[in-house]
C-alpha cells in the first residue's frame, strides 16, 4: 500500500480524538513541554505533520513550526484550524522535501519514521534532518521498540490490544523488517471495519546509526517524554539526536 493510499480523506477525517488517545492532554501536554525546551528558543520543523496535533500545541507554547506532509487531506484538515501564516506547510515527502529557512529543532514523533519502508528511505530521513538543522540543532524521534521476543517459532504475529471494540495486532516479516499493523474496530453487529497500516521497524542501535551516517550523535534516550528510564522492558524510546557544529 503506498502512503497516499493509507492517509486519505476517511482516515483524516477519523484522525482526531479531542481530548483522548494520542490527544488526551497527559500525552500532548510532556510531549510539546520537551520539544519546547529542545526547540531552545528557535524554530522548530515537523515532519510528517499531520493534523497538527503536536504542532499546534508547541506553537501555542511560543515555537514557530513549520511542517512537511506527504498527505493532503490530512494538511487539509490542519487548515480547518490554523492557516499557512501560522503554521507552514510543504507537500512532500519527509526523506527529500525541503522547507524554508533554519531550525534549531526537527522532530518526528508516533512513530512516523518507520512509515519509511526501507532503510535507504530511513538514512535519507537523518539526511533530510541535517539538511535543515542549524549545527549543533536536534533531531527528535519518538518509536516504538520492535516486540519481536513475543513471537515463538512459526508465529508471525502478537496481538498489542485487546480491549471492548478494538483489537489491535501486528503481523512481522523479520526478513526485510516490515510489520503491518491491524485495527480492527468493531459493535455489537457483524461487521467489523479495519485499518492496516506497514511500517519498517528499527532498532534502536540501528537508529543511532542512521544519525551517524547523517552526521549526528545520540544526546539522550528515554522511555517517554517525562525523562523516564530506558530499560530493555521499554516498548517505545524518545530519542534526541545532537548535529554536530560544523569547524
Amino acid at each position: 500500500m503506498r502512503q497516499d493510499e493509507i492517509w486519505n480523506a476517511d482516515t483524516a477525517r477519523d484522525y482526531d480524538t479531542p481530548g483522548t488517545g494520542m490527544f488526551a492532554p497527559e500525552v500532548l501536554g510532556p510531549t510539546v513541554d520537551r520539544l519546547a525546551a529542545l526547540a531552545d528558543g528557535g524554530a522548530a520543523l515537523e515532519f510528517a505533520i499531520g493534523t497538527g496535533r503536536v504542532a499546534l500545541p508547541l506553537a501555542e507554547a511560543g515555537v514557530p513550526v513549520t511542517g512537511i506532509e506527504l498527505s493532503e487531506p490530512m494538511i487539509a484538515r490542519l487548515r480547518e484550524k490554523a492557516d499557512e501564516s501560522r503554521i507552514p506547510v510543504v507537500v512532500g515527502d519527509m526523506a527529500t522535501a525541503t522547507a524554508p529557512g533554519e531550525f534549531s529543532l526537527v522532530y518526528l514523533v508516533y512513530n512516523t519514521i518507520s512509515n519509511l519502508l526501507t532503510q535507504a528511505e530511513q538514512v535519507a530521513c537523518f539526511r533530510n534532518a541535517a539538511r535543515h538543522l542549524a549545527p549543533g540543532g536536534r533531531f527528535v524521534i519518538e518509536l516504538w521498540v520492535p516486540e519481536l521476543r513475543k513471537l515463538p517459532p512459526g508465529q508471525q504475529a502478537t496481538v498489542w490490544s485487546s480491549e471492548t471494540g478494538y483489537i489491535g495486532l501486528d503481523t512481522y516479516d523479520p526478513l526485510r523488517q516490515i510489520v503491518v499493523s491491524h485495527h480492527f474496530r468493531f459493535d455489537d453487529s457483524r461487521q467489523a471495519s479495519l485499518f492496516r497500516s506497514p511500517h519498517r521497524y528499527i532498532w534502536p542501535t540501528e537508529l543511532d546509526l542512521m544519525g551517524q551516517l547523517a552526521g549526528f550523535e545520540l544526546e539522550s534516550r528515554h522511555a517517554d517524554w517525562t525523562g523516564g528510564e530506558f530499560t530493555a522492558e521499554c516498548r517505545s524510546h524518545v530519542s534526541v539526536y545532537r548535529l554536530a557544529p560544523t569547524e
